[in-house]
């Protein structure tokens, strides 16, 4: 193969690659659209937050209605959004962050439209899941990955009161995944990378994307009250751990739901 056609190639995946990247972040576009939008258009009466709360509402049910995601999906969004509201309410509570804006809809000073920004970090990889046909060698054993998800979740509680074990994970996270390795499939062809890499891609660029929803009044951080300013880089350590707590969910479900394919399948036999 030449020179020439080797770039052609790598050109034309990173083409499809980047489509197929683009349709499994559907929600969270619609999300972010949603936050610039309703920066500039108001309707009286109506608060920004709750505004948000409505769309991602009725996203989800345009989603359903157009097959784009499954009532299974919607289900373990639902999850995300659970697990991402009760961590909001903590945080609020302590003074991570804040909602500055006035919301009808508010629980504990958290609006509950912030639950669906975690949401649509599931719902990310649900379609990745698919659309890439996504499979991992070497995966840890359900017991494990659930357990290291319940203590990266807890980690996020605690460190307020009790010693940050976040270094700690980190490592022993990349010794459990070290050898743990995804494959995803563009147009028949298949490539793969480490999953510990994935992970830490996938959390970057969520960083990326908080700093554009801060600076459209999602949410504030203290160094944000008076005037934006770029999140800290050490938050990518933390959407790095939650990208792993969805991964672990999602993982788990579907290998529940292959078990059940494959005894469905052997008893037509």
């Amino acid at each position: 193969m030449t020179i020439t056609s080797k770039l052609q190639r790598f050109i034309y995946f990173l083409i499809v690659f980047t489509f197929e990247e683009a349709m499994c972040c559907l929600f969270p576009v619609f999300i972010f659209a949603t936050l610039a939008i309703s920066k500039v258009v108001m309707i009286p009466g109506l608060p920004r937050y709750d505004l948000i709360l409505i769309v991602c509402i009725l996203i989800q049910f345009l989603f359903i209605f157009l097959g784009y995601e499954t009532k299974e999906e919607l289900l373990m969004i639902c999850l995300f959004h659970l697990i991402g509201i009760c961590l909001e309410i903590f945080k609020v509570h302590m003074g991570s962050w804040a909602y500055p804006e006035f919301s009808y809809l508010k629980i504990g000073g958290v609006p509950l439209y912030s639950g669906f920004m975690y949401a649509s970090v599931g719902s990310y990889i649900c379609q990745a899941w698919k659309r890439f046909n996504l499979s991992v060698s070497n995966y840890p054993s359900a017991k494990v990955t659930l357990l290291i998800g319940f203590v990266i979740y807890a980690n996020f509680f605690t460190h307020h009161f009790i010693l940050d074990l976040r270094w700690f994970i980190l490592v022993l996270l990349v010794i459990v995944y070290r050898r743990s390795i995804v494959f995803f499939q563009l147009k028949g062809q298949e490539f793969k990378m480490p999953l510990i890499l994935s992970f830490f891609l996938i959390g970057f660029f969520i960083w990326i994307a908080e700093n554009i929803a801060t600076f459209l009044g999602a949410w504030a951080y203290p160094n944000q009250a008076s005037h934006w300013q770029v999140v800290h880089p050490g938050k990518i350590t933390s959407w790095f751990l939650l990208v792993i707590i969805s991964f672990i969910l999602v993982a788990f479900v579907n290998r529940k739901q292959q078990k059940r394919e494959e005894r469905y399948s052997y008893s037509l036999m």
